[in-house]
């Protein structure tokens, strides 16, 4: 057994809950309280990133999007790279799943990581035999 701590995939609509307070953002405050202390260790594709960016300017404004940022980099989040491997990754989940491009990054992470997809998007559903996903509360939201 590993003495690894759990890992935890956030993806956009996980970001978005926890920025926006919405229903989910107390599970995202525990993981992150957890990866602060070293219990978890929380990750987010730079892919995963920019679809919470691009969400934020296209709902309010590129201020709002590099506060957000800001706020983001504060956080005990490791923000992954898209790596030639990890764009190889992806584009092979795409490939053989009904799954959102910057989604398929959240999936090779956890893949990669033997980690947790933390996430309410029912897009993952495709996915659901493949990677270990806890689910969030669902509000209605476009990502």
């Amino acid at each position: 057994m590993s003495d690894s701590p759990p890992i935890y995939v956030l993806d956009g609509f996980a970001m978005l809950a926890y920025l926006e307070e919405e229903s989910g953002m107390w599970r995202i405050e525990e993981i992150l309280r957890g990866s602060q202390t070293g219990a978890y260790r929380a990750v987010l594709s730079v892919i995963n990133l920019g679809e919470v960016l691009y969400i934020t300017e296209r709902e309010d404004d590129l201020a709002h999007a590099h506060e957000v940022l800001a706020a983001i980099e504060q956080l005990p989040i490791e923000i992954l790279p898209a790596s030639t491997e990890a764009v190889f990754a992806a584009a092979h989940i795409k490939a053989n799943h009904r799954i959102s491009y910057a989604d398929a990054f959240a999936v090779a992470a956890a893949l990669k990581l033997i980690g947790t997809i933390v996430t309410g998007d029912p897009e993952f559903e495709a996915v659901k035999d493949t990677v270990m996903i806890e689910w969030l509360p669902r509000l209605p939201r476009v990502c």
